[in-house]
């Protein structure tokens, strides 16, 4: 290898939702740039996240309407699920997006995909292992980290004699749990319990925390809670996973421990769902001066820069709030300051997200919980889902709206949306949020009959009266 085949203006490590537009960027400027990926262009999202998750969403949300298909006054017979082509339609989903991915890299000059594992030597410098074995050493005047999060596997007596699932593995089952046991009723667990249950399985839910969801409000939570257990799922609240047993065939047994004592309950899997953890283990970080937080999250500023010269973190690897949205503006903020002389920040930009059971919860802006906590002076406008003529149409009536406006400016603060498309009314509010708009214009706007958007008539001007 000559001297110039090594050395390039930047190279990414990973190939995440941040890190490819980032490559493909700093190609079209006429940088020479490199990326590096251990495994599957894409990323978490399209391999692992967003893309088959929601994916198989859509499935249990079809064998769910079905199975309701009577309440519309529609016959239909014999409702069954094909969990096989279920997985085949999210693997040929989850192909497509990656393949559309790898040829956006493929087809970008002054660009190269390695496929290898990186480790630092300096702060400038990568020792990079190719998937044949071949050991060669990349020089780079600026490296940016994508290499993304994992499942967290907790450390629970008897786990490792036991086939657990996390939320790669449960999407690669070729059956149907009759008995599903999941730890964590955080995002991923709620997503995941709720999709089983829709499939066929027997759901429980085992969640440390007082309430589901931790982050939201009691309000929220206690309303998600509600539509869990209406769907057939059993919530342990206040309740962890002392040890786990290994029964007879392939059968498990899990011992509970709740305020109320222990408990046994058996299933033929267990669902950890308790967290993730950075993608920091090969990356020799140490040999570049990149300092962690004590949870192992690359440390950033907010320009992303680490505690490295010229060494950038984005995504999920820096922490938290570990969404595809987030690890994307990421991008933009180092493509502006890196790229075109700016000086972007990430700073107070807002965080939406959308938690995909159904109904979904869309979230944006602060909770009423974290405008206590700061002390700002608030109004609540709330509203019931059996309110909203469009819900009560399409017999989708489960769910709140919640909104909180600064009681001086009458500025948008923040709203949680557990609705029927929660996610995409929350945008709306968003959008008002963005613009400053004060809640009375869309208190007072026109919008089409009957639609879900109308609601902001009649959610605001419940607060007023």
């Amino acid at each position: 290898m000559n001297d110039t085949d090594n050395k390039y203006d930047a190279i990414i490590i990973g190939s995440g939702q941040g890190g490819n537009p980032l490559a493909v960027a700093f190609a079209n400027a006429g940088r020479r740039t490199a990326v590096i990926e251990k495994q599957y262009v894409g990323g978490t999202c399209i391999n692992y996240g967003c893309t088959p998750t929601k994916t198989l969403v859509a499935s249990a949300r079809i064998a769910y309407e079905a199975n309701r298909a009577q309440e519309f006054g529609i016959n239909v017979s014999n409702v069954s699920v094909d969990f096989r082509k279920v997985i085949q339609r999210k693997n040929q989903i989850v192909e497509s997006f990656r393949e559309g991915s790898r040829k956006r890299l493929d087809e970008a000059e002054n660009l190269d995909l390695i496929f290898g594992t990186a480790r630092f030597i300096s702060a400038n410098q990568l020792e990079v292992t190719e998937r044949n074995g071949n050991v060669k050493q990349l020089i780079a005047d600026e490296i940016i980290i994508n290499t993304g999060a994992k499942p967290y596997i907790p450390d629970i007596p008897g786990l490792n004699k036991i086939s657990y699932l996390d939320s790669t593995s449960i999407m690669e089952l070729d059956q149907i749990p009759d008995h599903l046991i999941i730890l964590g009723g955080g995002y991923i667990g709620l997503e995941f319990g709720q999709m089983f249950r829709r499939f066929g399985s027997r759901v429980t839910i085992i969640h440390r925390g007082r309430q589901l969801l931790n982050r939201e409000d009691a309000d929220i939570a206690e309303e998600v809670l509600k539509i869990i257990e209406e769907d057939g799922i059993e919530v342990l609240l206040n309740s962890s996973i002392e040890k786990v047993l290994s029964v007879s065939g392939d059968k498990i047994e899990v011992v509970c421990r709740s305020t109320e004592g222990e408990s046994k309950i058996k299933g033929d899997r267990l669902l950890l769902a308790t967290g993730r953890s950075p993608n920091t283990g090969d990356l020799n970080l140490n040999a570049a001066g990149i300092e962690v937080d004590d949870r192992g999250y690359i440390k950033v500023d907010d320009q992303l820069k680490t505690t490295a010269s010229q060494v950038y973190a984005i995504g999920d690897v820096k922490g938290g709030p570990a969404f595809t949205h987030i690890s994307y503006d990421d991008y933009r903020v180092l493509r502006t300051n890196l790229l075109d002389g700016g000086n972007a920040t990430i700073s107070g930009r807002q965080v939406p997200y959308t938690v995909f059971i159904d109904p979904q919860l869309g979230r944006v802006g602060l909770s009423e919980k974290q405008a206590k906590e700061k002390g700002i002076r608030y109004r609540v406008a709330k509203m019931p889902m059996s309110y909203v003529a469009r819900a009560i149409e399409m017999n989708e009536t489960r769910g709140l709206m919640k909104v909180l406006v600064e009681q001086n400016s009458d500025k948008i603060l923040g709203c949680a949306i557990l609705g029927i498309d929660g996610g995409e009314i929350m945008a709306i509010l968003q959008f008002a949020m963005m613009a400053d708009i004060p809640y009375t214009k869309l208190r007072d706007g026109i919008f089409a009959h009957p639609t879900l958007a109308e609601s902001m008539n009649s959610l605001f001007m419940s607060m007023d009266s």
